[in-house]
């Protein structure tokens, strides 16, 4: 299958890349580069460089490679910006997707995935959270995410095409040559492995007082491979029907356990300091991913915080500052 993957050159997209180069998937990356790398792109992956408020560059893209499906990780992607600058993320993300998906309807496109966020559920009733949870987006952010399942969805009804939505967790992890490097960064793991660098001075922890084992906030933390094994398998499983699906480990692991984990792996001390809590922060989010489990034989192969942290620090210490700039 061709497939061409917005985002390809950012962090879950890449490694998305490579296991469907893997697979035997021909693949095209559309990306600007703007949060991405150009060393992140697999090197059997054809590279256009584009932008996606701009159509023709789309159409122009579309035209060359001749996708069967189109994945759409382009995004940006930071909670805390978007509730400083809302209309960057319900204007860009909004009408970026928008001129993505008229592309893909107009081309005749009949499948797509997106890369959506479990930022829908900031006030969850139930955990673990399954499909059925009301959705409650925590921030512009998640809003703008919802507002492309929400064009998904009719898009669907009135047979243009069918669709994938992956709500995942908390990516984390790496494989040998790929692994995470934003700027900036605001993901605990690799903030914690930067102290263990001696690139941070410590570590802070957002309030120890949760309703929670040891006081410290819970997290689904989700390895990157198996959140892009779940794209790949999604190809497939939507032949026939759209779906959305909950993504994640089904365990949950604390802050805590987090830095646990990182000083026994690291052998580094890795300071922290309690700080107060942030504003939003729930106790705990833990997925329910029994859908995915059962449509697709999706089984994560690095469930444990040990396994994705390991792979995070070997990818860290072979990249201390990132991809080259």
């Amino acid at each position: 299958m061709k497939v061409l993957v917005t985002g390809g050159a950012g962090y879950i997209g890449s490694v998305t890349v490579e296991q469907l180069i893997k697979a035997g998937h021909q693949v095209a990356v559309f990306d600007n580069l703007s949060q991405g790398h150009r060393e992140a792109v697999h090197e059997d992956a054809e590279f256009i460089i584009g932008d996606l408020a701009n159509r023709d560059g789309i159409d122009g893209a579309i035209t060359e490679f001749r996708p069967d499906a189109v994945m759409h990780f382009a995004a940006k992607s930071l909670v805390g910006e978007s509730m400083q600058s809302p209309f960057l993320y319900l204007g860009d993300n909004v009408r970026n997707g928008l001129n993505l998906l008229e592309s893909v309807v107009e081309y005749g496109i009949q499948k797509f995935i997106l890369s959506s966020t479990a930022n829908l559920f900031d006030d969850p009733e139930t955990i673990p959270i399954d499909e059925k949870e009301r959705i409650v987006p925590g921030s512009p952010y998640g809003e703008s995410k919802y507002i492309l399942e929400r064009m998904l969805h009719w898009l669907d009804r009135t047979g243009k095409l069918r669709f994938a939505a992956l709500r995942y967790f908390n990516a984390a992890g790496a494989t040998k040559s790929r692994g995470e490097d934003h700027d900036p960064e605001t993901h605990l793991i690799p903030l914690v492995l930067q102290v263990a660098l001696g690139q941070r001075k410590d570590i802070k922890v957002f309030g120890n007082d949760y309703k929670t084992p040891d006081g410290t906030c819970i997290r689904d933390y989700i390895h990157v491979a198996d959140l892009a094994q779940a794209h790949r398998l999604a190809l497939h499983g939507i032949d026939h029907t759209s779906h959305v699906y909950n993504l994640g480990n089904g365990l949950g692991f604390s802050v805590q356990q987090v830095l646990d984990a990182a000083r026994e792996i690291t052998g580094h001390a890795i300071p922290s300091e309690v700080v107060g809590r942030r504003p939003g922060d729930v106790a705990t989010l833990v997925a329910a991913s029994d859908n995915v489990r059962a449509d697709l034989a999706w089984k994560p192969e690095h469930p444990e915080i040990s396994q994705i942290i390991e792979s995070a620090w070997r990818w860290h210490s072979d990249h201390p500052h990132g991809y080259e700039k």
